[in-house]
């Protein structure tokens, strides 16, 4: 008999997007009894610095990102997860970010795949969606069922229209009742939050969720955009 449990598989540019973009639904992916595995492929701090980084803020960033997984209760495939060069992705040939990305998809083998939208501002988001799209290109034999796209507060909403069309969401998620899972894995990435107005505060990613739930008529919710389902 088939098993209902589904292999989640994000791929992220940067330490605390999985939190930001899809924390809730990966708290319901869980909750369910999926199994939920993370990449990230940059520290997420690196240019910061102009020279050296500074090690007691990567340390800092990863502390954060073990305590967030905790918390939500997926786990980091860190023999996957990279230190390429943050903010700067397109100075790496892509080729060598989707090997990494299929070392991620032969050792997960997943049903869903998230990561983020491409009319996005920040290039790291940007190119780690091509890059995705291209590991998990549709080929004979592929066992994959849906690729999701989420937004990321301060990068997705930033986007200008005139440079391409604004991220467009066909499928949003019910969070009220992983919220607050959501929101402490946020508070663990306080050195990345901002203060209120900013898209990227706490009560700024509380308002999307709520702006995002009252679209349909419920009162917490995360946005994707399904850019392919395939029923096997």
């Amino acid at each position: 008999m088939a098993s209902n449990k589904n292999k989640i598989l994000v791929i992220v540019a940067h330490l605390d997007d999985e939190t930001i973009g899809c924390g809730g639904t990966l708290a319901r992916h869980l909750k369910k009894g999926d199994y939920v595995f993370c990449i990230s492929l940059t520290n997420g701090i690196g240019a910061r610095f102009k020279k050296k980084i500074n090690k007691e803020e990567l340390f800092v960033r990863q502390q954060a990102s073990t305590k967030a997984q905790k918390i939500l209760g997926f786990k980091w495939l860190k023999e996957c997860c990279h230190d390429f060069p943050d903010n700067s992705l397109d100075s790496v040939p892509i080729i060598k970010i989707i090997r990494v990305i299929e070392k991620a998809k032969k050792i997960v083998k997943p049903d869903i795949i998230y990561t983020h939208n491409l009319p996005d501002l920040n290039i790291d988001h940007r190119i780690t969606a091509e890059a995705v799209l291209v590991a998990f290109r549709s080929q004979p034999n592929e066992i994959w069922q849906e690729i999701r796209l989420f937004e990321v507060p301060s990068a997705s909403d930033y986007f200008d229209n005139a440079l391409s069309k604004k991220f467009n969401p066909n499928l949003f998620v019910n969070i009220k009742q992983t919220w607050q899972k959501k929101l402490s894995a946020l508070k663990a990435y306080s050195k990345e939050m901002r203060k209120y107005p900013h898209s990227r505060s706490l009560k700024g990613i509380k308002i999307l969720a709520s702006f995002r739930g009252i679209q349909n008529g419920i009162e917490l919710a995360e946005a994707f955009d399904v850019i392919k389902k395939i029923i096997r």
